[in-house]
């Protein structure tokens, strides 16, 4: 086995990175990996279909019901920054194992919450320790793996964990409610301990002494949580509500505060020199675009099933299971595919499966059966793993290793406003003046005009190269 060379440039004060255990294989690294992504988006899908049985239990309305699943997502965001820096600088397996064990203490206490605000107060913390697992599993497949080809197969394999958890999310969500809905918390609890125990025969990752970004740090805070909370709460008070608008504009002048901090930090937290990379760039955009696409059609239809068709949130959850299922199928296959015929085919050819879905699903008559609706949404699960493993993998390739955290970081919170927006616009679409149908119909055409543009831009990705 192979082990990271150390290069003079990383050398810190407090003497040369750590590198790649001798005893320490890549595969322990993968199986953490893939088990912390797998058991953080399973909490961001098994939630909705137990809100019901939480509210029979723990009583409160409607906008308290919202936190429980918008607290993750407002916490996941805002902190997603901040953690991909702090993944470099502490090193990524020590990062992945703080932000699991802050995950899983929270996971226990939204398993015991007595009350509902306990329960929203646990999310925000299972948010914080999911930010922090998400950039640091990339970045410790990123310094495994030095081979780009087998890098890509990694990664392939991490994403197959996201779509395992999303395909099981809804269903199983439904059956541990049978029971009781405190074990859709609880469930994260031997998984968590099982990934523990891998990371400990995972190899170690190498960490950089940067200085602190504080300025940095709570500017993307700042503009993150604005962002996030303005495109929740539009979804129900509105795009032109005041508190809204508010919102979007602390997170505007905050993001301009973080460009000109990170312009003049002589160690910022994220090196504007990142975005000279035009496949950097264009893999960013990406993100942003597949996850517009990707999140809104699931959150337009499970609206549709249950409140136009009047599904159950089981039956709800069980429509998108062939969408789902399509994706963690192929998922594995992923890696193969980008190997044989470069990356750039596979996620333009799945960026415009998502077109074509999401433009099929716009034309279909309004009560044409829920199988079918069920068979449409297929093109969009098509798109996950020809999209994001090799995107991924792209971006990887072309960040130097040791901004591996902090490029994970970057990408990763694209995606969330890319999810959060789409959210925010499709939810004011269908409570608009126009009624539930057209907006449903107008939000598809904007999911999938956004989408071919990341198409065409996809055409400008550059092959991976052998070294980073």
């Amino acid at each position: 086995m192979s082990t990271s060379s150390v290069s003079t440039s990383s050398v810190t004060a407090r003497g040369p990175v750590t590198g790649t255990r001798p005893d320490a294989g890549p595969r322990a690294t993968l199986a953490a990996a893939v088990l912390a992504f797998f058991v953080i988006t399973l909490d961001a899908t098994i939630v909705n279909v137990a809100l019901p049985s939480i509210r029979g239990d723990l009583g409160g309305g409607i906008a308290g019901l919202q936190w429980v699943v918008d607290g993750y997502t407002l916490m996941f965001a805002a902190l997603l920054l901040s953690a991909g820096a702090l993944s470099d600088r502490i090193g990524a397996k020590r990062a992945l194992a703080a932000g699991l064990a802050l995950f899983l203490l929270g996971s226990l206490a939204c398993g015991l919450a007595p009350s509902l605000a306990v329960l929203v107060a646990a999310r925000f913390v299972q948010g914080a320790g999911a930010a922090m697992v998400t950039p640091a599993s990339m970045a410790m497949i990123r310094h495994a793996y030095a081979d780009p080809a087998a890098r890509a197969r990694a990664v392939g394999m991490w994403a197959m964990g996201g779509a395992v958890a999303a395909a099981a999310g809804p269903v199983l969500g439904g059956l541990l409610s049978l029971a009781t809905w405190r074990l859709i918390f609880l469930i994260n609890l031997p998984v968590g301990a099982v990934t523990l125990l891998l990371l400990t025969r995972a190899a170690r990752s190498p960490h950089h002494s940067h200085p602190f970004d504080r300025a940095g740090q709570l500017t993307a805070m700042i503009a993150m949580s604005g962002l996030t909370y303005g495109a929740i709460d539009a979804g129900t008070a509105g795009l032109t509500a005041p508190r809204v608008l508010a919102a979007f504009a602390v997170a505007a002048v905050a993001f301009v505060g973080f460009g000109l901090v990170q312009a003049r930090a002589r160690h910022p937290m994220m090196p504007l020199k990142l975005f000279r990379s035009r496949t950097f760039d264009v893999t960013v955009a990406i993100g942003f675009a597949f996850m517009v696409g990707f999140y809104g059609a699931p959150f337009l239809f499970s609206l549709y099933f249950q409140q136009v068709r009047g599904l159950s949130p089981l039956g709800a959850g069980a429509a998108f299971v062939p969408m789902m299922a399509i994706s963690a199928c192929l998922t594995p296959f992923s890696a193969r595919i980008a190997e044989r015929v470069g990356p750039r085919i596979p996620i333009v050819a799945g960026l415009l499966c998502a077109v074509a879905g999401a433009l099929t699903l716009a034309a279909v008559p309004a009560h044409a059966p829920v199988w079918l609706l069920a068979v449409l949404l297929i093109p969009v699960g098509l798109s996950g793993p020809l999209v994001m493993p090799p995107t991924t993998a792209v971006m990887l390739a072309h960040v130097p290793a040791h901004r591996a955290g902090t490029a994970s970081g970057v990408f990763n919170t694209s995606r969330q406003v890319g999810g959060a927006l789409a959210v925010a616009v499709c939810g004011a679409l269908l409570g608009g003046a126009s009624g539930f149908l057209p907006g449903l119909r107008t939000s598809l055409v904007i999911t999938a005009v956004v989408t071919l543009a990341a198409a065409a831009a996809a055409l400008l990705l550059r092959p991976m190269t052998r070294e980073a």
